[in-house]
């Protein structure tokens, strides 16, 4: 199908009434427009449960396509219950609804890497220095088969994302702890070394002092084919856009703007309403 046009969607964090306001904005029609979201669907805003379903209900439709963020893979290992509701998110709604398992069943099956047009690739934090974008798409499908597979193996995988410390990337590395990098990689990364170690602990802006031998992700200078669009790192407010990489995290769940790329030009549209600082 032809689109009118297409717009990647930054965190949407459930900040529903500033995605509501930006559809709007945007003139979005489902029948002639598609929108793209860049992961973090739910967590902090005031209305996860509605933003989920409404995200759910576009998808469907083929109106729209989204890959999975931190707070997504988070939001499956509470249902699946591996973990617990954190302190700030506000998804407890999601677990109380009628359609809990018809939601978070729905969830699981979407991709952590997706391809919004020719000359971009779509992932929720980044894409390290040391991985070109083949092996990207690789790394993701292993990541996606363990979360669409048999509920005894998600049960079993769920546990093993999480570790404070992240994980050296070797040549050896396999089972659980290679899933768990990749998930680290696609969804929470922020700087890294080139030989992509990770570093959890920094989540401001460019202008603080990293620690050393680190940098964000994007400014290890690597050739790619695609741009890489990416959400996560709300802290710079969808202020960075180099030849091969473009953020699109406006930091909405933060008192700040929901944001829009359209693919056609790269022309950014932002949202007038902001979310409820949380």
């Amino acid at each position: 199908m032809i689109f009118r046009q297409q717009y990647v969607i930054g965190d949407l964090q459930g900040c529903y009434g500033a995605y509501r306001q930006l559809l709007k904005t945007l003139n979005f029609d489902p029948s002639q427009d598609k929108l793209w979201f860049a992961g973090d669907l739910v967590a902090r805003g005031e209305d996860s449960l509605n933003t989920l379903r409404d995200v759910k209900a576009l998808c469907e439709q083929g109106a729209a396509a989204t890959v999975l963020g931190n707070h997504d893979l988070n939001l499956l290992a509470v249902w699946r219950g591996a973990t617990k509701i954190r302190k700030k998110d506000k998804t407890a709604p999601i677990f109380a609804a009628d359609d809990t398992e018809e939601l978070l069943e729905w969830l699981r099956y979407q991709p952590i890497l997706a391809y919004p047009d020719a000359h971009t690739v779509l992932v929720h934090a980044g894409i390290p220095p040391h991985w070109s974008l083949d092996d990207a798409a690789d790394y993701a499908h292993q990541l996606e088969t363990q979360l669409q597979s048999s509920l005894y193996q998600l049960d079993r995988m769920l546990p093993h994302l999480y570790r404070k410390t992240a994980d050296d990337w070797h040549e050896g590395i396999n089972g659980f702890d290679k899933i768990r990098a990749i998930a680290n990689y696609f969804t929470r990364m922020r700087l890294c070394k080139q030989d992509g170690t990770l570093e959890f602990t920094f989540n401001s802006s460019l202008n603080d002092a990293m620690p050393d031998d680190f940098l964000p992700w994007f400014e290890w200078q690597v050739p790619r084919e695609r741009k890489i669009l990416f959400g996560h790192w709300a802290a710079l407010k969808g202020n960075v856009d180099l030849p091969y990489a473009r953020a699109i995290d406006g930091g909405c769940v933060w008192g700040n703007h929901l944001l829009a790329y359209r693919l056609s030009d790269g022309k950014v549209i932002t949202s007038s309403a902001k979310c409820p600082k949380p």
